[in-house]
């Protein structure tokens, strides 16, 4: 919402959940600390960079604790330390029992799944459980 500070547009799903406005309003806060943007709250999404405003996506993303969390590239705008910072807070929520489905093109950030699924021309190339960082049990699939 372009009108709208980083605070009311992560939010944004808390008032359509029905969630009271303190409570609401205390996890936007701490979801974009979360994220990396205690400074930012107040800024609208002109102030911020794309990074940032990625960030802001992320957090709106979080703020409800879904179960799963679907993602597209979510550290493609970031620099690699916040990149790393997103990555880290998407193993915390894991590690709550989260499941995350998450896209990317980057090894470093492949690295930090439990899975690794590599497709090629639309088809499932390689389906590999990881286990911090190392292949356990290597499955390439058939057709």
């Amino acid at each position: 919402l372009p009108r709208s500070d980083a605070l009311h547009n992560v939010e944004l799903p808390l008032v359509y959940a029905g969630l009271p406005y303190a409570e609401r309003r205390e996890r936007a806060k701490q979801t974009l600390i979360d994220v990396g943007l205690e400074d930012r709250i107040h800024h609208k999404p002109n102030e911020l960079s794309g990074g940032q405003r990625q960030r802001v996506a992320i957090a709106r993303a979080l703020v409800s604790n879904p179960s799963i969390i679907l993602a597209d590239e979510p550290t493609g705008n970031l620099d690699s330390k916040i990149g790393e910072e997103i990555m880290q807070l998407f193993e915390e929520i894991h590690s709550k029992g989260n499941t995350i489905i998450l896209v990317t093109h980057e090894e470093y950030i492949a690295e930090h799944a439990a899975r690794i699924i590599r497709l090629k021309d639309g088809l499932v190339e390689n389906d590999e459980i990881v286990s911090r960082g190392n292949i356990q049990k290597p499955r390439v699939a058939t057709e």
